[in-house]
């Protein structure tokens, strides 16, 4: 019983951490655009600069979460946070504000799904996760090429796509992070930090590819 208690106060502490995120990107995205900093951003040629910008800080996270202490790596976890929130911020311009909160819902609701089917199984998903990590390359370059040839219809089937995809590397992760806090690889003050950056990726992704099938535009 205690032992259970540990496992679900870890998992409640990695989601808390997840939700923090996921508030700071929807207040600077909000108050980016209601501030009419977005366009100036946009005019400005800066958004280019932000994306550089957003994978160094994914980048530092992802090769130095384990060696940085932990205070460190919740500050790198914030920036980043806080950037993309910046980025985000066009939605506001794109999609109707109701639009985006009830896709929001739903691709939280869908996000719970997974997430717990990864908890809950007993099935290795290290095979699922990797073939789902190589689809999800393989989408990407798609998504780079098909901004060139426009395709309307194929990028609706790389968002579908990708959208599965998504949901089986949440499941995924899930499992990895309730793993490496089983076996102890990495102390839990920071494996929650490194949890929450994974699963805040997985929803974010989630959540845009649902907001350009579903999304109301203006």
């Amino acid at each position: 019983m205690e032992e259970m208690n540990v496992k679900t106060n870890f998992v409640a502490k990695t989601f808390l951490w997840m939700f923090l995120g996921l508030f700071a990107t929807g207040l600077i995205a909000f108050y980016t655009y209601t501030s009419g900093l977005m366009l100036n951003l946009l005019y400005g040629g800066a958004f280019e600069v932000l994306c550089i910008v957003e994978l160094v800080v994914v980048l530092l996270f992802s090769f130095l979460s384990r060696k940085l202490p932990p205070s460190i790596v919740a500050v790198l976890y914030f920036a980043y946070a806080i950037i993309n929130g910046v980025s985000m911020s066009v939605i506001f311009g794109a999609f109707e504000i109701t639009s985006i909160a009830v896709v929001f819902l739903g691709a939280a609701a869908l996000f719970g799904v997974f997430a717990l089917v990864g908890y809950k199984t007993n099935i290795d998903l290290t095979k699922i996760g990797t073939i789902c990590i190589g689809a999800l390359l393989l989408g990407i370059i798609l998504s780079i090429v098909n901004i060139f040839l426009g395709n309307g219809m194929l990028d609706i089937i790389l968002n579908w796509v990708l959208i599965a995809v998504f949901f089986g590397i949440t499941a995924y992760d899930i499992q990895q992070i309730k793993r490496m806090h089983e076996s102890g690889a990495i102390a839990d003050d920071k494996l929650h930090i490194y949890g929450a950056m994974n699963i805040y990726l997985d929803f974010i992704n989630i959540f845009l590819r649902l907001l350009a099938l579903f999304g109301k535009r203006k």
